[in-house]
C-alpha cells in the first residue's frame, strides 16, 4: 500500500476533533493529498451504525452487540474508504480506530482485550495504523468539558467510573501495543498540542521518503 494511515486516540473530549481540523489545514497548505474520516462512521453504512450505537435511547443494547456494531462499522470503513484511499497513495487521518474498541468495549465493558481484538481482526485483515497519536489527559477533566460544550451521547453519559476504566484500559494498551504509538500531552495549549502532533507526522513522512 502506498499511502499512510494515521489515527488519533484518547478519552472523550481530549481535543482530537479540534487538532484534526488544524492538521488538515497544515496538510492542505503543504499540498499533501489526504482524507479525514472518523469512527464509528466514515461511510454511509458506518454513519448509520454510529447513530444506532451512540443513540442515548438505546439503553438496552448489550455489551456484545455494541462491540460487534463497532467492528462492523470498522470493517465497512476499511473496505469502502480507508484501504482504497491508501492504495491511491493518500494520507488517511482517522478520528479513532481499533484502540478505542479495545479500551471502551474490551476494558470499559469488561469483554476482554483479546476477545474484542479477535472480532475486529476478521474485518481489519491486517491493516494497522502507521502512526497512532494518543492524546493523554485525565478523563474526568475532558468529560466535564464535553458536558459543557455538547449534548453527550450514550457512551459519554456512562459516568466517571466507566470512563476511568476506559482510561485505565488505554494505559494498559499503551504497554501492550507500543508500536507506532506516540503520546501527546493533551493538557498543553492547542498550539503546543498541534506542534507536537505535526512533528510526529512530519517524522513519519520523512521516514517514508527515505
Amino acid at each position: 500500500m502506498k499511502g499512510l494511515f494515521i489515527t488519533l486516540e484518547g478519552p472523550d473530549g481530549s481535543g482530537k476533533s479540534t487538532i484534526i481540523k488544524l492538521i488538515s489545514d497544515y496538510l492542505r497548505n503543504k499540498g499533501i493529498d489526504f482524507i479525514v474520516t472518523r469512527e464509528p462512521g466514515g461511510t454511509q453504512i458506518g454513519e448509520e451504525i454510529r447513530h444506532i450505537v451512540l443513540d442515548e435511547k438505546n439503553i438496552n443494547m448489550g455489551r456484545e452487540t455494541e462491540a460487534l456494531l463497532y467492528a462492523a462499522s470498522r470493517a465497512q470503513h476499511i473496505h469502502e474508504k480507508i484501504r482504497p484511499s491508501l492504495e491511491e497513495g493518500k494520507l488517511v487521518i482517522c478520528d479513532r480506530f481499533l484502540l478505542s474498541s479495545l479500551a471502551y468495549q474490551g476494558v470499559g465493558r469488561g469483554l476482554g482485550i483479546k476477545e474484542v481484538k479477535a472480532i475486529n481482526d476478521f474485518g481489519i485483515k491486517g491493516l494497522n495504523p502507521d502512526l497512532i497519536l494518543f492524546f493523554h489527559i485525565d478523563p474526568e477533566v475532558t468529560l466535564s468539558r464535553k458536558f459543557l460544550e455538547d449534548s453527550p451521547d450514550r457512551l459519554e453519559r456512562e459516568g466517571n467510573e466507566f470512563h476511568k476504566k476506559v482510561y485505565e484500559g488505554y494505559m494498559e494498551l499503551l504497554k501492550l501495543y507500543p508500536e507506532n504509538i506516540k503520546i501527546i500531552d493533551a493538557t498543553k495549549t492547542i498550539e503546543e498540542v498541534l506542534e507536537e502532533s505535526i512533528q510526529k507526522i512530519e517524522e513519519l513522512l520523512t521516514k517514508k521518503g527515505e
